[in-house]
């Protein structure tokens, strides 16, 4: 696996996890007869930390996942690329699409993970979340 190969794998996975919404989400909460509401903006920070606290954070899991794919897809490639006459060639691109691939897909997951976690400290703080 070459040094481009690697770079444009890293690359792809840190434009793939600014895709993520954790940042700017945030749960639609129904206030009406809701004898907490006076807590709703304590309870939203409070649960949004603890929310990307639970989900391991989007940049870094997508990071992790760019990592392992990048890794899969270069063994992938260089067998491909073996019966094709260039291991190597076969490997750099395994990497990159195995890079890009992983990445999108752990920091989909992350994501996925923050926004349950966000949802269900909410509800268990007695706020009625619309899903």
């Amino acid at each position: 696996m070459n040094k481009l190969s690697i770079c444009i794998a890293l690359t792809g996975a840190a434009l793939l996890s600014g895709c993520a919404s954790q940042t700017g989400w945030a749960p639609t909460v129904d206030t009406y007869n809701d004898p907490k509401a006076f807590r709703l903006n304590q309870d939203m920070q409070e649960c949004q930390q603890l929310a990307a606290q639970a989900s391991g954070g989007t940049a870094k899991e997508a990071a992790i996942g760019g990592g392992v794919g990048a890794v899969a897809g270069a063994a992938g490639g260089a067998m491909l690329g073996a019966i094709a006459g260039n291991a190597g060639t076969g490997a750099a691109l395994g990497a990159v699409v195995g890079g890009l691939g992983g990445a999108g897909q752990q920091g989909l997951e992350s994501d996925k993970r923050y926004k349950s976690a966000y949802n269900n400290c909410l509800s268990g703080r007695g706020h009625r979340v619309i899903r």
